[in-house]
């Protein structure tokens, strides 16, 4: 067996060629997977080079409507409607002697380019200068796929026996809310550990915030502005519940701290009402958008109190009380923790050390993603590491860090052999 760091450098190149090779490739989704997506290319991709690899087993799992609504059912997760022609999720196994197992989830999806003008390079056109790889899904997240897939492949190069079974979940419909990693993980995918391969700046993400989104719909009652008496504003009815979700993001905010994430909190993103300035609105609706902590908050808890406040400031409106406002939770994701002191994250950061040659910072992310999924679905001891930063998702001149993507091969190639031999 060799040096892992020595074959890294005599491979770097062939690396590096691998994830420009994928990020050429255009799996957008459209309208975040409502409309269907353009993963099948990038899949097919991702099956011929599992097979290059000499993969024990490499699956086609076909998405489902079904599983996605038992999902939602069972779990409160699951975004409904999708349109899944072509679309697949790829899980390739690399079977070792007996080991603990190990599982890396990334998706290969992509948010679509926007507009091709803000870009510097073509975002399907790879482009590497100043020690970047430009181009869309670089650092969102095909980084993390090809760094996972390659750690099998630097193991293998070096002569190394993989000590356990080693998984790649290459996921569609992530940027639709996750549906991939769900059915995955309704399908039984599971191992005795799981990395999300997220970019993460080089730190260690052990928890991030749960989600709920939100619609709520005000009726008022449309007049000429110079007889408002005779109308019902339904500007003015939001405002009332607005300022009352205020209080209550207030309330949250003195009574929640979490060691690794910001306080609980809502947003208002939308609002739209009326139809002109001389017209007392006849309507109004806001959208907004709830981050809660995990363990001391739930969906569940985050549901209640947000209908509670809208419909206790209705009780007490005679105008609300007799048209109460109409609320509906349109999406929503589960919090995320892993105990610090797990063993699999305990093996991480021996691996990250062995590495780089220094500890590894541990945080958390307000951003949520599919870790999630294989905590609280598969109920997967599971961390969120991998190159990229969140800064670089959906933006235009997306790019990842070479060197951090070629670290990251190295240190999931050191995790294998930490976690398996454990």
């Amino acid at each position: 067996m060799r040096d892992l760091k020595e074959v890294l450098v005599e491979h770097r190149d062939e690396y590096i060629q691998k994830l420009a090779d994928l990020v050429a490739i255009d799996t957008h989704d459209l309208g975040h997977g409502i409309a269907g997506g353009l993963e099948k290319e990038g899949q097919e991709y991702m099956k011929a080079l599992f097979a290059d690899m000499g993969a024990d087993s490499i699956v086609e799992d076909q998405m489902e409507e079904a599983v996605i609504q038992e999902c939602l059912r069972k779990y409160n997760e699951g975004n409904l409607g999708h349109n899944y022609d072509g679309r697949y999720n790829v899980y390739a196994t690399f079977k070792g002697n007996g080991g603990r197992s190990i599982m890396f989830n990334s998706h290969i999806d992509t948010m679509p380019a926007g507009n091709e003008a803000d870009w510097k390079t073509p975002p399907h056109e790879p482009t590497i200068k100043d020690g970047r790889l430009y181009g869309l899904g670089s650092a969102d997240m095909k980084a993390g796929l090809l760094a996972s897939t390659l750690a099998v492949k630097l193991l293998k190069d070096a002569g190394y026996e993989l000590p356990g079974d080693v998984t790649i979940t290459s996921v569609c419909d992530e940027e639709g809310g996750g549906n991939g990693s769900m059915q995955a993980a309704m399908h039984g995918i599971r191992a005795d550990g799981v990395v999300n391969c997220e970019g993460t700046s080089g730190e260690l993400i052990l928890a991030h915030m749960g989600f709920v989104f939100f619609r709520v719909e005000f009726e008022g009652k449309a007049n000429h502005s110079g007889a408002k008496w005779l109308g019902v504003s339904a500007i003015e009815k939001a405002m009332k519940v607005i300022n009352a979700l205020s209080e209550m993001e207030h309330t949250w905010l003195l009574t929640y701290r979490h060691p690794l994430l910001p306080a609980p909190n809502l947003n208002i993103g939308v609002i739209h009402g009326g139809t002109a300035g001389s017209t007392v609105a006849g309507d109004c609706y806001f959208e907004t958008c709830i981050h809660y902590l995990p363990r001391q908050m739930s969906y569940d808890m985050v549901v209640k109190e947000f209908t509670d406040t809208v419909m206790g400031v209705a009780a007490y409106d005679p105008w609300m009380k007799d048209h109460p406002p109409k609320i509906t939770m349109y999406q929503a994701g589960g919090a995320f923790e892993m105990d610090t002191e797990h063993m699999f994250v305990n093996a991480f950061r021996e691996a990250f050390r062995h590495s780089k040659g220094t500890p590894v910072r541990t945080v958390g992310s307000p951003a949520g993603c599919d870790s999630r999924i294989w905590r609280n679905i598969a109920e997967c001891p599971t961390i969120q590491f991998g190159p990229g930063n969140l800064e670089q998702c959906h933006s235009p001149n997306e790019y990842v860090e070479l060197d951090a993507y070629l670290d990251c091969i190295l240190i999931y190639a050191r995790l294998i052999l930490t976690w398996a031999q454990k």
